[in-house]
């Protein structure tokens, strides 16, 4: 029977750590803005999805090092509504919270009608659908008082902006009232507020998403403030001589947690640098201790910087099971039976753009079917046949064997490099005539290049290598003697590049103009270097 075999880290990420130091990025690849709560020893961790689907990226730990992907927050269409977003788009920097026995789950879709809240009392099943809230602005944090009221606080007009809320209906219960303009940087966004030793301090970021991030704090005595300015700001950045060189930059956007144990640990994103300060794989999920002593200020890793090999003693270690080589298709991954793509059978480590049509994808015989639509992936508005997971590692290969059946002239399949419709490296199997042609297509915004090899028929293996500074395209009529197409520079698929807030996705895509094709994937793998 055909299989699909998957060696994924993003799903059951194992890192190898003992109680004495652990690797950085701990959710490797595309996943920004953490947010993180814990409820006794289990810690969750959300981070922004913009116009990907389903959105939310839910993962879970038992020691903040290890982590698995248990599912998504957003999974239905009337959570999550995406027209025409684009990288810019959809869901902004979530917060997770948990408080009397229930979870929230606060973020921004800029593509639809902006602040809203979702909950449940399981995260890793359904969650409601979404509480409106009339708050203008981006990145929106809940705070809960000792005396039960519900803070909301978020980022806008320049500054950090809060009210008091019901968080169940989303009516707002004081005027908004703005809080702290951060220290001077741009871009003062991303607050969290925290209750310590009778004082309330304010986390925010500053300096935009670039290389000049970095998170401050400011502490008041009262949680609408005055607010005053830490002496050491920023306590974590990157933007300074001693880290001018570190392969982790662009650090910021940070949530703090205290473990069951009592210390006390940050989440941030950064970015791992490739091919001359480029970035291709997004921001990504670190983690640093905190030193953070009564009435005093935090600590950041004891520098206010953070490395890819960390020292740290950490908590006990439970690392989940690796998933291995797994047969996808023979025993489709469960899903929530209201979920908007429960019926592909495809795991939570898969995302598409923008909102799918899952008539187009399936498990069936084996195999990953794949019908094209006419839309392809230099689609800025509709949702093409697209099926994505996270590039986790700056060498990497990917490989799959596809088949392109009942195809008409035109009608195309094949693997993608993906990191936006005006930026993707493609390698596919096209019928012209009755002729099949290997092709590697270059999309770099208006610039494009094809290049085409004849092959027997309609079945091709296909494997993309990625390494510092370049991707190279291969394929294979039997599966054993690759020959390489094309070769691509990573810059030009880099964020520095191409912009948005997005990373590289390593795509399996269809497209057809009679839109009566399909595609069929007998194996996807996927293993970093």
């Amino acid at each position: 029977m055909k299989k699909i075999f998957l060696t994924l880290l993003i799903s059951g990420i194992t890192i190898a750590a003992s109680a004495q130091g652990y690797r950085n990025p701990v959710i490797p690849g595309f996943n920004p803005d953490p947010s993180v709560c814990r409820v006794d020893d289990d810690y969750y961790l959300v981070t922004s999805s913009f116009h990907y689907f389903p959105g939310v990226p839910l993962y879970h730990s038992k020691d903040l090092v290890n982590w698995e992907m248990v599912g998504h927050v957003l999974s239905r269409e009337s959570q999550l509504a995406l027209p025409e977003a684009r990288s810019w788009g959809g869901i902004y920097a979530p917060t997770i919270r948990h408080h009397d026995g229930r979870f929230y789950m606060i973020t921004t879709n800029i593509s639809s009608k902006g602040n809203f809240i979702v909950t449940a009392e399981d995260p890793r099943g359904e969650w409601s659908d979404p509480i409106w809230i009339d708050m203008p602005g981006i990145d929106p944090d809940l705070f809960w008082d000792e005396d039960g009221r519900c803070w909301y606080t978020g980022s806008g007009n320049d500054g950090i902006i809060q009210c008091q809320i019901n968080p169940l209906t989303g009516e707002k219960l004081s005027e908004p009232k703005m809080i702290w303009y951060g220290t001077g940087g741009r871009y003062p966004e991303a607050p969290h507020i925290y209750r310590k030793d009778g004082w309330y301090y304010l986390l925010i970021a500053e300096g935009g998403t670039e290389f000049g991030h970095g998170v401050t704090i400011a502490r008041s005595r009262s949680v609408d403030g005055p607010y005053e300015p830490a002496p050491h700001n920023p306590i974590l950045t990157h933007f300074k001589q001693a880290t001018q060189t570190s392969p982790v930059q662009g650090t910021g956007h940070a949530d703090i947690i205290q473990a069951h144990d009592g210390s006390w640990w940050i989440v941030c994103l950064g970015f791992r640098t490739q091919g001359g300060n480029h970035h291709l794989m997004g921001r990504e999920t670190f983690l640093a201790p905190v030193s953070w002593g009564e009435r005093s200020w935090p600590v950041v890793n004891g520098s206010g910087d953070i490395s890819l090999e960390m020292s740290a003693e950490t908590l006990p270690q439970k690392p989940f099971e690796s998933r291995p080589a797994r047969e996808e298709f023979d025993n489709p991954a469960p899903a929530l039976p209201s979920s908007t793509m429960a019926s592909t059978g495809l795991g939570p480590e898969w995302s598409w753009i923008r909102n799918p049509d899952p008539k187009r994808y399936m498990i069936t015989d084996g195999y990953l079917r794949l019908f094209g639509s006419s839309a392809g992936l230099d689609a800025v508005s509709e949702s093409p046949t697209f099926t994505g997971f996270r590039q986790q590692d700056i060498d990497f290969t990917a490989e799959t064997h596809l088949k392109l059946c009942k195809a008409r002239t035109g009608d195309k399949a094949g693997m993608t490099v993906f990191m936006d419709s005006g930026a993707h490296y493609d390698a596919y199997l096209v019928k012209k005539g009755n002729d099949w042609y290997v092709c590697v297509r270059y999309s770099m915004g208006a610039i494009e290049h094809i290049e085409e090899i004849p092959v027997r028929d309609n079945d091709v293996y296909i494997r993309i290598t990625g390494e510092e500074e370049f991707y190279k395209m291969w394929f294979s009529e039997d599966g054993k003697k690759y020959n390489l197409i094309g070769t691509g520079n990573t810059r030009y698929l880099s964020s520095e590049t191409v912009s948005g807030f997005t990373g590289i996705m390593i795509g399996l895509w269809a497209q057809s103009a009679s839109e009566k094709s399909w595609a069929d994937f007998d194996y996807f793998e996927y293993k970093g270097m």
